[in-house]
């Protein structure tokens, strides 16, 4: 690849002034640095994009399935019977249950829906399969209430909400009404597509992507953490995916909208024109990622059932 040609940048000034924001604490090079380095500037990237709590929500730490730390967010008004199981991103390494507070409480009570979030063992520490052993766990807990679920994540979440979703299909497993994967990873080739041509984009490079599929350890051929691979996508639940242009990973939301809608799965996918990895975090000083946001909300709130 030819270094002098120019780095993919969007052009909106408020995601732009969002990445400016998140370099100051979490540097491009920042997986040469220890993974407990790489956790403390996480945590303070996260503190920074904190946001208040939405009026009359509240939340209740637990454990499940005996061992697994999860977070209950309770709205103030409750609109449908459907739990959301939401599962953070940070590549397998970083992010907890405080990472991700603010916009699962933002979710929740813009859907209506009560979300439970989990804190899941991280690498390197703990390499495939622990974290969708964790998710998995708590997804069968959580289906043993009685309630329909939806499975929701971001990034690596992605990843992990896409892998159990094909592991209760694989098993038999129902009670799973939808799952929704933004900017998720999904095991495509880092040789092509987005990868290539979004190879240096602001937030996530190719590089940090093969960085921390190596620190995970999955075997490649192992279709649970490699969602892509799965030879059948028929019978998954409804989906909601959403692609960042600026992001390497943006390919693999697209392929995996495409193979679920030509396996008969109703999906609705947006790719936002000018966002990049994590702008989530932005909806507060983006206008594209605010609108991104909105239509989050939306598409979670109709697999759901409030919206």
């Amino acid at each position: 690849m030819d270094s002098k040609l120019p780095k993919p940048m969007p052009t909106e000034a408020g995601i732009v002034a969002f990445h400016g924001r998140c370099e100051a604490f979490y540097p491009a090079d920042a997986v040469n640095a220890s993974v407990a380095q790489q956790r403390q500037w996480y945590d303070a990237l996260c503190a920074a994009f904190d946001a208040s709590s939405p009026a009359g929500l509240t939340r209740q730490d637990e454990l499940l399935a005996g061992r697994i730390r999860v977070r209950r967010y309770r709205p103030a008004q409750i609109a449908t019977e459907t739990q959301v199981f939401y599962i953070h991103g940070g590549g397998f390494v970083v992010g907890s249950l405080d990472s991700h507070d603010a916009i699962c409480a933002e979710l929740a009570h813009g859907t209506g829906a009560e979300f439970v979030a989990i804190e899941y063992r991280l690498a390197p520490e703990h390499i495939w399969p622990a974290a969708l052993e964790d998710c998995y766990a708590v997804l069968e807990a959580l289906l043993a209430e009685g309630r329909p679920l939806v499975v929701a994540g971001d990034s690596a979440g992605g990843n992990l909400a896409a892998g159990v979703a094909l592991k209760a299909k694989a098993v038999g497993l129902s009670g799973i009404v939808g799952q929704v994967l933004i900017y998720p990873l999904l095991g495509g080739d880092l040789a092509s597509g987005s990868f290539v041509e979004m190879a240096e984009a602001p937030g996530l490079s190719t590089a940090d992507v093969a960085y921390y599929r190596g620190i995970l350890q999955a075997p490649p051929d192992e279709l649970f953490a490699h969602p892509l691979k799965a030879g059948d996508f028929a019978g998954l639940p409804p989906a909601y995916i959403s692609a960042a242009h600026f992001d390497p990973l943006r390919d693999d939301a697209r392929q995996y909208a495409a193979r679920l809608i030509e396996a008969g799965v109703d999906v609705t996918f947006r790719e936002e024109p000018q966002m990049i990895h994590a702008w989530l975090r932005a909806r507060h000083m983006s206008p594209g990622a605010r609108e991104g946001f909105a239509h989050l909300v939306h598409g979670l709130a109709r697999l759901v059932g409030s919206a």
